[in-house]
């Protein structure tokens, strides 16, 4: 398949964004919690209606930590991976090098973001959040597996990032506006990131037969295996959190319910938006059209 992106223009188009960390947290720019964090597309708190509005305010709050905590755990397997695909091509093509340095350079930047909005997540919120991890144990066990698919998985969290912006957050005025700002600065550099990797792949999978293919898409679910499964245990620390942080003891029943509803809710942040994007489909059709066909089956289940 031939794509519309090069390492040319896509190191060009980094070259115009600038902006620091210490631009976008600090100082005056501080969370507003008297606003939700997270659009509802991806809290799906308002259905959980034996919940006070402040009650599922916060525990939309909360499930705007996860996600500035699972997103720096995330960029921790992202940048050793890329720099790793960028030492193999130091003797190639000048523009593939400085585009996938410039790439590594910003998953390092991400890493930075997502650990300085959490902080001051955390001060704000005045409790502790327990988390899975450590992040470098997942990202020992990500990089564990094959190139080919790790770089899947890569590819799948740069377009999922570009849905949640521009499907969910963009046009949701009701959100913390500098929850929001964070969102918009992640999404810019990682507009790029997701055309680099979607050629990362493509080079990866040159050559390769049908049966490697395959076993590629068996160790991107294996790794999406792994995610899901550290999902279902940081809901259970949100749950623990929400109710230390309201009083709000839920029965056995609202309990029972909240997680399904919010497990769902995370499985279609994190894993769904991904798996569905049209674009990571269209990698993996390029790639063989049977390793699209078997991800559109396994997909639902995540949405």
């Amino acid at each position: 398949m031939t794509y519309q992106y090069n390492f040319k223009d896509a190191l060009a188009a980094s070259e115009r964004i600038h902006w620091r960390v210490e631009d976008l947290i600090g100082g005056d720019k501080r969370l507003d919690f008297s606003r939700p964090f997270m659009p509802e597309s991806f809290a799906r708190t308002e259905t959980l209606t034996f919940l006070s509005a402040h009650q599922r305010q916060v525990l939309n709050q909360i499930r705007g930590h996860s996600y500035l905590y699972l997103f720096g755990l995330v960029e921790e397997f992202i940048l050793p991976f890329v720099l790793d695909h960028a030492r193999s091509q130091l003797s190639g093509d000048d523009y593939r090098v400085r585009a996938l340095l410039q790439f590594a350079g910003e998953e390092a930047k991400h890493i930075h973001l997502f650990h300085r909005f959490r902080e001051d997540f955390l001060a704000g919120f005045g409790m502790p959040i327990d988390v899975i991890g450590p992040p470098e144990a997942i990202a020992r066990a990500v990089l564990d597996h094959e190139p080919l698919a790790v770089a899947l998985v890569i590819l799948h969290l740069e377009w999922m990032t570009q849905r949640h912006y521009l499907d969910s957050i963009r046009d949701d005025a009701g959100i913390c506006p500098q929850f929001k700002s964070l969102l918009k600065h992640h999404w810019m550099e990682e507009a790029q990131h997701a055309k680099l990797d979607t050629l990362m792949v493509a080079s990866l999978a040159e050559g390769q037969d049908q049966a490697a293919l395959s076993r590629a898409l068996d160790g991107y679910l294996d790794i999406g295996s792994i995610l899901d499964g550290g999902l279902v245990q940081q809901l259970a620390f949100e749950l623990d959190a929400f109710e230390r942080a309201t009083g709000r003891e839920l029965s056995r029943l609202e309990r029972s319910r909240t997680e399904a509803v919010q497990r769902q809710a995370m499985r279609w942040t994190f894993l769904g938006s991904g798996m569905t994007h049209p674009n990571f489909l269209a990698s993996l059709d390029a790639m063989d059209p049977a390793l699209r066909t078997r991800m559109e089956s396994v997909a639902p289940a995540f949405c």
